[in-house]
């Protein structure tokens, strides 16, 4: 199978170009993720979001005390950011005069199937990063690719998630679709992602100048990087 990125979105209101439902991110609220990055940064900290969305995550880094740059492909997305600075571009071209404490790129984006596209991710991450800074990754845990299987939720606002169609094309990168349903409104969002084992992981983000430190989480979903 080729690994190129692989995206697909349908739903009511704006679709971003990686498939993303716009509507769908503007009613999402963070679960804990901002707590965590603010564990592993401290108070004061200057911020990198890269694929900030509608700010489900940056608002709350903002209620932290944290300075937040907010970056996003979709001026859609971006328009529902308040307080933080803002800037629409791709991440993989993203190019800014400044470094921060803390790059944060979340939301399991680092597992694109394309590789060249990945890495381009990780070189911005590094280009934006102090020296004495700290990258944050969010990525599945590697075993999760041998036992996925569809699912279905229920969330407390009434939202129903599903994964469902889910395809191993081979042993390290799965295709899948995520249903939201919420009262009236359904989007969906199909996706291909690569699996990324330690010793991956650890060699890819040496080809961008950064170093695996451990993670934030039991689990292994939330790593850690610093500058080489």
């Amino acid at each position: 199978m080729t690994t190129r990125r692989i995206y697909y979105g349908t739903g009511p209101g704006p679709i971003t170009p990686d498939g993303s439902a716009v509507d769908h991110y503007a009613t999402l609220t963070p679960g804990g993720e901002p707590e965590l990055v603010h564990s592993a940064i401290g108070a004061g900290a200057s911020i990198l979001e890269l694929g900030a969305g509608a700010g489900r995550v940056t608002h709350r880094l903002l209620e932290l005390g944290h300075e937040v740059v907010a970056v996003d492909e979709s001026p859609e997305m971006l328009a529902h950011i308040r307080g933080a600075e803002t800037v629409c571009s791709p991440i993989q071209t993203l190019s800014l005069p400044r470094t921060f404490d803390l790059v944060l790129l979340m939301s399991f984006v680092v597992e694109t199937a394309d590789d060249d596209l990945r890495a381009a991710f990780l070189r911005t991450c590094r280009a934006h990063v102090a020296d004495d800074g700290l990258v944050v990754l969010q990525r599945k845990p590697p075993e999760w690719y041998d036992t996925v299987e569809p699912t279905e939720r229920v969330g407390e606002d009434g939202r129903v998630v599903r994964m469902t169609n889910i395809v191993r094309h081979e042993p390290d990168v799965l295709e899948a679709t995520m249903e939201y349903t919420l009262g009236e409104r359904r989007w969906t969002h199909t996706f291909v992602s690569r699996r990324l084992h330690d010793d991956r992981l650890r060699r890819e983000l040496d080809a961008a100048g950064l170093t695996l430190d451990g993670f934030l989480d039991d689990d292994r979903e939330w790593v850690r990087a610093v500058p080489r």
